[in-house]
């Protein structure tokens, strides 16, 4: 038995889902290829699916009933959004996951395990689901289920798709909009400064933008600065800032910034190809590099060799330059007042912190609630 993308993705419309992220799976295909087919729907394909819960996490924020698909091995990428964002912050998604290595059926031999732990690993995550829909008239039974969940919870709830269920629908052909690279503006007179007098600058300059900080001290340091409604800090899903920040700039259509770090960048570099193909328009991406894994002890990373405004050139960012301290970021913020982005700014810093830093005493959900009224009622 099978349904109609149509069907599906118009009922989930009339319960105010439109905003879809994921990477595919041959099990999605047809739904995937609706979903970018009719204009009514946003959609966004991820470098990884752990992107995905990130930028879905993002729409959400900005006010949006996001909806993430993937294949079932892809929930090994989801486990830490899924854990330490969307847990810990309330952040409800609808996953759409698909069940590769179901048992009884012939599948490929790295489909096999996943598609024995599919269900128990998606319960071992707290993660409420069900089956795909494959009836007409199972489609309103499922989705007013996530709905109910999420008005009760705060949290995701997974469909679990089997072979077949979607009939088959083609990809109408699109083209995708030429980025050249840009050229690197160097504002940098080797100086060093602290992360946290770089963060005075952008909690001075930025008082009603929404702020996304990344993981960590950063987090930490700003909280300590001043605390405000336009601001969230990521405790956990490192990697995920820019891909939250994608998200909510896709929808909200106004400036967003998004401070990122040197470990957190690297572990999730496939964002920025993302975002330089979506190209939003109001993000800028501030990169804050101080060679090391501040909050553990001061390890090393390896970014001393990567050129991340080089990236940001290569990926389609509008416009990519560095700077080494708080004179230097305000030279390159000035620069691209009132231009479209998506803009990255690199900033070497020192390592090191506040000797007694504390970190934010008000509780996630709270953050991301009074975030999303602050986004959703100024935007």
């Amino acid at each position: 038995m099978t349904i109609s993308a149509k069907s599906f993705l118009d009922a989930a419309a009339a319960r105010g889902f439109g905003f879809y992220t994921g990477v595919p799976c041959s099990f999605l295909t047809p739904f995937i290829n609706a979903t970018i087919n009719d204009a009514e729907f946003d959609y966004v394909g991820a470098a990884s699916e752990g992107e995905a819960v990130g930028i879905a996490a993002g729409a959400y924020l900005a006010g949006r009933l996001p909806v993430v698909m993937c294949q079932n091995s892809g929930l090994g990428n989801m486990v830490n959004p899924l854990t330490s964002l969307n847990f810990p912050f309330r952040l409800p998604a609808l996953l759409i996951v698909t069940w590769r290595g179901e048992p009884g059926l012939k599948d490929e031999p790295q489909h096999e395990l996943m598609g024995e732990i599919t269900h128990a690993m998606l319960g071992t995550m707290r993660i409420a689901h069900r089956p795909f829909p494959k009836t007409e008239a199972e489609i309103a039974p499922a989705l007013d289920a996530a709905i109910a969940h999420f008005v009760a919870t705060g949290l995701p709830f997974a469909l679990v798709m089997e072979k077949g269920s979607v009939a088959d629908v083609d990809l109408v052909p699109s083209e995708t909009p030429d980025r050249p690279a840009c050229a690197v503006e160097d504002y940098t007179g080797n100086r060093t400064a602290t992360r946290y007098q770089v963060l005075e600058t952008v909690h001075a300059r930025f008082p009603d933008d929404p702020i996304i900080a990344t993981t960590g001290k950063a987090g930490r340091e700003l909280f300590t600065i001043g605390d405000r409604e336009n601001q969230i800090y990521l405790v956990g899903s490192m990697g995920c800032a820019s891909a939250v920040g994608l998200g909510l700039n896709r929808v909200a259509r106004r400036r967003t910034i998004v401070l990122d770090g040197d470990g957190a960048a690297l572990m999730k570099l496939g964002n920025m190809a993302t975002i330089g193909a979506y190209g939003p328009a109001g993000l800028v991406h501030i990169l804050l590099d101080n060679g090391v894994h501040d909050s553990t002890g001061g390890q090393a990373t390896v970014s001393r060799g990567v050129d991340f405004a080089g990236v940001a050139s290569a990926c389609g960012y509008r416009t990519a330059a560095l700077a080494d301290d708080a004179g230097s970021l305000g030279r390159a913020l000035g620069r691209i007042d009132g231009m479209d982005g998506p803009h990255l700014i690199h900033v070497r810093i020192a390592p090191g912190s506040l000797s007694k830093l504390g970190r934010p005493t008000v509780k996630p959900p709270e953050v991301a609630a009074r975030f999303r009224r602050f986004v959703t009622q100024a935007g």
